[in-house]
């Protein structure tokens, strides 16, 4: 017999709007929410591990061009798998409960309930010739996601988040990210640590920021690199460019002398792929 909850009292509702909204909750539960069939795929391909899933049936009804056979599918396999396994289960939810506890506007009809996965620099696997971003006090989760999708589109090994202002399981990182928070892989720690890293692992560091006087199209780099950006209002602390192996910058010639941080990682992560795959 399948579970409905219809009341916006249920303690797992409240559960997944304190994990939404809050950021100390999801790092005390170990818990994230995600939202969307897209999302969720990817999640389980990231080898994220779920702990629950809502469904809303007559959202998915609603919206068959999101895939509906093929939510239906994965709803039917966890039913099956929790007949005789306690973990991941399946609730279903009716609308007014599932708009009360979605975070996007327009909901898609399933949200899973993810274990959050160890962050840390020893957890990464990198290649020989690694390509990296650093992301340095970067605040905004909506940057934090454009990069992330930068960082897929360009097959970056990892983004390393130093002295992390911004959750990257915040849902707004997680839905800027289009699921890509979970394709990447991703470090948090202190710059101090990163720094020690990169020496380990012989990483030339290029550091983007405004007074430097070399244009970021006169470096090579075809060997293992890291590309530094700061945040969004003052960019790289001054000791983090100082320690960097380059200092470089994006021409500007218009009125305004930078651009958004994320796309200004864009640039330099596309140049670097550039030199790296034409001959």
């Amino acid at each position: 017999m399948r579970e409905i909850i219809t009341s916006l009292h249920n303690p797992r509702v409240k559960l997944l709007r304190k994990l939404i909204d809050k950021s100390s909750a999801r790092k005390e539960e170990q818990l994230f929410v995600v939202e969307g069939l897209r999302e969720c795929s990817l999640a389980l391909t990231g080898g994220y591990e779920p702990m629950h899933f809502y469904v809303c049936e007559p959202l998915l009804t609603a919206n068959p061009g999101i895939g509906y056979d093929n939510v239906k599918t994965l709803t039917n396999s966890i039913e099956d798998k929790s007949a005789t396994s306690p973990q991941p289960t399946l609730t279903f939810v009716s609308e007014e409960i599932y708009k009360q506890a979605a975070y996007r506007e327009s909901t898609e009809g399933i949200i899973a309930l993810m274990r959050t996965k160890d962050l840390s620099l020893s957890a990464l696997s990198l290649s020989d010739n690694p390509l990296l971003l650093v992301l340095e006090g970067v605040e905004k989760p909506g940057n934090v996601g454009a990069m992330m999708r930068t960082c897929d589109a360009v097959k970056a090994d990892a983004i390393i988040i130093c002295d992390p202002k911004c959750d990257v399981y915040n849902p707004n990182a997680i839905r800027s990210s289009i699921g890509t928070v979970f394709t990447n892989q991703i470090a948090l720690c202190t710059w101090e640590q990163a720094a020690i890293f990169f020496a380990e692992k012989g990483i030339t560091t290029y550091a983007a920021e405004l007074t430097s006087s070399d244009w970021y199209y006169n470096y090579d780099y075809r060997t293992p690199s890291a590309i530094i950006v700061g945040t969004e209002a003052t960019g790289l602390n001054k000791h983090v460019a100082a320690a960097a192996t380059h200092r470089i910058k994006i021409p500007m010639q218009g009125a305004i002398d930078s651009l958004n941080v994320s796309v200004s990682a864009a640039v330099l992560l596309f140049e670097a792929v550039r030199q790296r795959t034409v001959k």
